[in-house]
């Protein structure tokens, strides 16, 4: 395996992403969005997890494929993000047609960032308008680090962030992992600049720092507010999947944030998982080759969690340092 020629989740074919954010209130919005539609499955495994149109992405509902994904600050408010992205894709002729009318399929998810020193005191709810931004700038490039969904996103210790990582499979295959890190854990080992996805790096991709020192007696403490957290993520394939195999994706993908948050899946994280597949590429050996999407994509998320903090950048009023402020 080998990142693709970005390293970020646009290296699969066809996909692009746009960001917005408002650096007042300390927030913003980050849309996956396809040339055409796209499978789409979810898997959560945190406990407060908050979504949009989730239920439409089990293997048994009508809907098969969707036009767009959304990650979102603003925790309920931040739902509206998804509202604009539809409004935007249906000015372009976009969505499951029904008689004379296309209803954009966009599904979302949100963090909560409403206590970071950001100004959120707005007279009208700024996420429609951050997603149809986000929309409007979708593009095979994009920053990382303090944009976008992570651009008021907070860790345990250090500030969040927004993250990517790809890998090309032997076989051809392409994954790409799009991260919205918020966790109440630490992506940080101790008080040290070294990362607990460290293991998984490639080509120095976040500091080429290498292990840290961990203390397997030390117990989790609550250095956050409960309460305030989730990492949200998108992995992203070429493959050919149906909505079960992409579940099963999403499944296998909650290794990498468990990899590179400790603790993760907390029962005050909303962690989450979409899973995204273009289906340009056959599977050429569907058993195990499941299997290598399975570790791809785990890979690609602990990668994708810490490059977000590592590319996270200080604001004034920030509640926590980047960790480029505190160990640069």
């Amino acid at each position: 395996m080998r990142p693709g020629a970005r390293n970020l989740i646009t290296d699969v074919a066809g996909l692009r992403v746009g960001n917005a954010q408002d650096a007042t209130i300390k927030t913003g919005a980050t849309v996956l969005v396809g040339d055409a539609p796209f499978t789409a499955a979810l898997h959560v495994m945190g406990g407060a997890p908050g979504t949009r149109e989730s239920d439409l992405l089990a293997p048994d509902k009508l809907v098969q494929q969707v036009d767009a994904l959304v990650l979102s600050g603003g925790s309920a408010f931040g739902l509206d993000a998804a509202s604009g992205v539809a409004d935007g894709l249906r000015d372009m002729g976009r969505g499951f047609q029904v008689g004379d009318q296309r209803v954009p399929i966009v599904p979302g998810a949100i963090l909560f960032d409403l206590l970071n020193g950001g100004d959120k005191s707005w007279a009208e709810n700024p996420y429609k308008a951050l997603g149809r931004a986000a929309l409007a700038a979708a593009a095979e490039q994009f920053d990382m680090g303090s944009t976008g969904a992570g651009c008021g996103a907070t860790t345990a210790n250090l500030k969040g962030g927004l993250g990517s990582a790809s890998l090309v499979l032997d076989n051809g295959i392409t994954v790409g992992a799009l991260v919205a890190v918020n966790a109440l854990g630490a992506v940080t080992m101790g008080d040290g600049p070294a990362f607990w996805a460290a293991p998984w790096e490639m080509d120095n991709e976040f500091g080429g720092i290498g292990m840290g020192h961990h203390d397997p007696h030390e117990e989790p403490r609550p250095e956050a507010r409960l309460g305030e957290n989730t990492t949200i993520a998108i992995i992203a394939t070429d493959a050919v999947l149906d909505q079960a195999q992409a579940t099963r994706l999403a499944t296998a993908a909650h290794d990498g944030m468990a990899r590179a948050i400790h603790p993760s899946h907390t029962p005050f994280d909303g962690d989450l998982i979409f899973a995204a597949a273009t289906g340009v590429n056959p599977l050429p050996d569907p058993g195990f080759d499941a299997l290598r999407l399975g570790h791809a994509a785990a890979t690609c998320l602990a990668r994708a969690i810490a490059r977000g903090v590592h590319a996270a950048t200080s604001a004034p009023q920030d509640t926590l340092p980047s960790w480029a402020e505190k160990f640069s």
